[in-house]
């Protein structure tokens, strides 16, 4: 881009000295001098034109290759609105573009490398979203990690067009009940309020069902798994 404003400057250099020179000359075929300036001029003009040509077809390819790793330019530009939320936990957890782009720059020169384009956006993925999550996890309070960690999943999943609404909406809020009736619990181990917060799950799309599979195994296999120490375990 440079060397094209350079050589758009020398051509209007020459165009102007070539009109100096027709205008000065009172018998442009007679002089030796102004001859020379505009043998000179149009030689030069025929370079720069070539340069130009090839600058075109070189800013035509910088433009395809660059338009090749747009999706991590928009996957990357979700992340850092991802971490800017993170100020609404906590005022100190603020972090400048600076430093996101410092960390980008990092996992470029870490991440493998591949003349295949999807192949090294995979990489280049994988490494920044690691680099990411270790950096501002080392300045989270223990309890808020799993908290940024929830929020990077969910933007992750949003911007793949895979994060369903609905089902986060329940996640976030239980839904409402609004004097909704339901049938009586099960389990002898369950609380009125969970039971409700399980019929209005099984009234989502993803769970259509569940309520009579549940009824069915609650104070035996249920049971158990409510029992144990660590349940993700099962």
């Amino acid at each position: 881009m440079i060397d094209a404003a350079n050589n758009k400057n020398k051509l209007a250099d020459i165009e102007e000295q070539i009109l100096k020179t027709l205008q000065e000359s009172d018998d442009i075929l007679g002089d030796e001098a102004g001859i020379v300036v505009l043998t000179n001029a149009s030689k030069v003009s025929v370079e720069i034109n070539a340069m130009q040509e090839n600058a075109a077809k070189t800013e035509i390819e910088i433009d395809e290759a660059r338009i090749g790793y747009k999706p991590i330019a928009m996957t990357t530009a979700g992340l850092f609105f991802c971490i800017q939320d993170m100020a609404f936990i906590n005022t100190m957890y603020q972090y400048s573009l600076p430093f996101f782009v410092h960390l980008f720059n990092f996992a470029i020169d870490e991440a493998e490398k591949s003349d295949e384009l999807e192949v090294r956006i995979g990489y280049l993925n994988k490494e920044f979203l690691s680099s990411l999550y270790r950096n501002i996890c080392r300045s989270l309070f223990e309890v808020d990690k799993p908290i940024f960690s929830m929020l990077l999943t969910f933007k992750l999943l949003d911007m793949k067009g895979e994060l369903n609404a609905t089902d986060l909406r329940f996640l976030l809020t239980g839904g409402v009940a609004l004097g909704a009736v339901y049938p009586e619990c099960p389990a002898t181990w369950m609380t009125n309020l969970s039971w409700g917060e399980m019929c209005r799950a099984c009234e989502l799309k993803s769970l259509k069902g569940f309520d009579k599979h549940f009824a069915k195994h609650a104070n035996d296999e249920y049971k158990e798994l409510y029992d144990m120490p660590d349940p993700a375990e099962f």
